[in-house]
C-alpha cells in the first residue's frame, strides 16, 4: 500500500462571518489548501479523468470545501435527500473523525443534492435525517433544479459547509487529526468515472474503504 497523502486544513475563523458564496470562495482561494482529485484507480474500465480540484479549510465550527470540476458531460437528475447522487455529476467527502471509529460519507451532485450517512462498515449505514442534512450549507454554480444529462464542456463549483459537531468533532484550538478521502464520480453519465484524492487499490470501484483514507489535519 502506498503512503497515504496528507492535507492540512487552515484555521480561518473569519469564514463563519461571510455570507456570500463569492466572499467565501475568494478567502479559500487566498488562504486555504488546494488539492487535485486525480487518482484514476480503475483505468482500464473507467479511463475518463475530468479535471477536479478542491480547496478546504475550517473555522473551528465548520469545514469548508470548495469543489471545482471541468467535464464533458453534466448530469443532475437526483433532487431529493438520500437519492443516488453518485449517478450524477458528483463530488464526495468521506471522513473518519476518530481513527478506527465510524466514518461519514457526504455525497453531492452538482446541484447540491445530498446523500449522507455514517457507519462502521458499508452494509450498516445510519442515514442522516432531513434536519441533519439541512444543516449542511451548499452553494452551487449549477443552481438547484434537476436536469437530464447535457453534452459539452462545462465548469462548475460546489461549496459545501459541514458543521464539525455534526460529525461529533469539537475543535479546541489545537491540531486535530482525522482521516478521509475526496472523490469525483458519475456512474450513470455517458463517460462514467471514479476518481479519488488518495489512491484506492481494489479490483472494482469502491469508495467505502477507510483503509485507503489519507490524513486530514485541522490546524
Amino acid at each position: 500500500m502506498n503512503t497515504p497523502k496528507k492535507i492540512e486544513f487552515s484555521y480561518l475563523p473569519q469564514l463563519d462571518s461571510l455570507s456570500s458564496f463569492d466572499a467565501i470562495v475568494n478567502l479559500l482561494d487566498e488562504k486555504a489548501t488546494r488539492r487535485t482529485i486525480e487518482a484514476v484507480n480503475w483505468r482500464e474500465q473507467f479511463p475518463y479523468q475530468p479535471l477536479t480540484t478542491f480547496t478546504a479549510a475550517h473555522s473551528g465550527k465548520n469545514i469548508y470545501i470548495d469543489f471545482f470540476v471541468r467535464c464533458n458531460f453534466l448530469r443532475a437528475e437526483n433532487f431529493t435527500n438520500q437519492s443516488k447522487v453518485s449517478e450524477d455529476s458528483c463530488v464526495e467527502f468521506f471522513v473518519e473523525p476518530v481513527p478506527g471509529g465510524e466514518y461519514w460519507n457526504f455525497e453531492f451532485n452538482c446541484i447540491g443534492t445530498v446523500n449522507a450517512s455514517h457507519r462502521m462498515e458499508r452494509p450498516a449505514p445510519t442515514r442522516l435525517t432531513d434536519n441533519e442534512i439541512a444543516r449542511i450549507r451548499r452553494y452551487g454554480s449549477c443552481g438547484s433544479r434537476p436536469f437530464r444529462e447535457l453534452e459539452g464542456i462545462f465548469t462548475w463549483n460546489l461549496l459545501v459547509v459541514i458543521p464539525l459537531d455534526l460529525i461529533g468533532v469539537e475543535y479546541k484550538g489545537e491540531a486535530l487529526k482525522m482521516r478521509g478521502n475526496f472523490y469525483k464520480c458519475a456512474s450513470a453519465a455517458s463517460q462514467p468515472h471514479y476518481l479519488s484524492w488518495n489512491p484506492i487499490d481494489t479490483p472494482a470501484p469502491d469508495f467505502h474503504r477507510p483503509e485507503f483514507f489519507g490524513d486530514i489535519i485541522l490546524l
